[in-house]
């Protein structure tokens, strides 16, 4: 049960981490690999407002 409660918060917060340091790190696929990261978060945000009652 607490797998499941956990999984996505544990996802975006791991996609987050890579996002933020691979922004810090490096330039061109990093860069990439950044916006990804950190447009999860962003995108999940918006999913569950527009999901909500």
């Amino acid at each position: 049960m607490m797998k499941r409660i956990f999984a996505l918060p544990l996802l975006i917060a791991i996609t987050s981490t890579v996002g933020l340091l691979s922004a810090l790190l490096g330039d061109g696929v990093y860069d990439w690999v950044s916006w990804l990261g950190l447009g999860v978060p962003v995108i999940a945000a918006l999913y569950a407002y527009a999901k909500r009652d």
